[in-house]
C-alpha cells in the first residue's frame, strides 16, 4: 500500500505555553517520537508547521525522516492545516495515516496495525480504547477532496460524521490512542503514567 503519513504540530499551543511539539516525553520529543512511528511505515511523512516553525524544525532531530511544510493561515484553526498537508500528498498515495502532535502516547503496534490496513477496505479507520475513539486515523484518498472543501467555519468532524457508516473501528488496548495532551495538566499526568 502507498501509504503518505500526515502529523500536525501547527497550533499555537496556547494552554501549553509551550510549543507541543518540543515537549518531552519518554526522551524525546512529541514530534521526534511521531516520526519515529510513522517514518517506517509511510512515504513520505509530511509535518505541517505553522506557530513557532523555525524553532519546531530546529528541534527536531528526525527532520530528515520528514517532509516539512508550513501553513501561513494556521490562525484559522487545525482545518487549514489539516488541508494545507493533504494538498501536500502526492498523487499515488492511497490512503493517509493522520494524526496531531499532541498524541505521542500511541504505541508502535497500533500504528503497525493502522498502516497494515489496507487500501480502500474503509473510507476511514479509527482507533478505539474502551469507548474512547483516538488518533492515528487512516483515511482513504477518496476522502481528500472532502476534507480540502470543508469550509473555513468547518472542522474535519463534518466530514467524518457523515461517513460513519463507512468506518472502521479498530479496538486496540492502546490508551495512547485517546491521550490528548492539550493542557499542563494532561502533560503532568502523561508524564506520571510513562514508564
Amino acid at each position: 500500500m502507498k501509504l503518505a503519513g500526515l502529523i500536525l504540530a501547527a497550533g499555537e499551543s496556547r494552554r501549553m505555553g509551550f510549543p507541543k511539539a518540543l515537549l518531552n516525553y519518554r526522551g524525546e520529543t512529541f514530534l521526534d517520537r511521531l516520526i519515529g512511528l510513522f517514518a517506517p511505515h509511510c512515504s513520505p511523512l509530511i509535518v505541517v508547521l505553522g506557530a513557532q516553525a523555525e524553532r519546531i524544525r530546529a528541534g527536531t532531530m528526525r527532520a530528515a525522516a520528514a517532509e516539512f511544510v508550513v501553513n501561513p493561515d494556521y490562525t484559522r484553526g487545525q482545518i487549514s492545516s489539516l488541508q494545507c498537508g493533504l494538498a501536500a500528498v502526492p498523487s499515488g498515495a492511497e490512503s493517509v495515516l493522520f494524526t496531531l502532535v499532541d498524541h505521542p502516547a500511541v504505541s508502535a503496534e497500533t500504528v503497525a496495525s493502522l498502516a497494515a490496513i489496507p487500501a480502500g477496505e474503509r473510507l476511514l479507520n479509527i482507533p478505539r480504547y474502551g469507548q474512547r475513539r483516538g488518533h492515528p486515523i487512516l483515511i482513504s484518498r477518496a476522502l481528500i477532496p472532502e476534507f480540502l472543501a470543508v469550509p473555513a467555519s468547518g472542522a474535519a468532524r463534518d466530514v467524518v460524521h457523515r461517513h460513519l457508516a463507512e468506518t472502521g473501528y479498530i479496538d486496540v488496548q492502546d490508551p495512547g490512542v485517546a491521550a490528548d495532551i492539550d493542557d499542563p495538566e494532561a502533560y503532568r499526568a502523561l508524564l506520571g503514567g510513562a514508564s
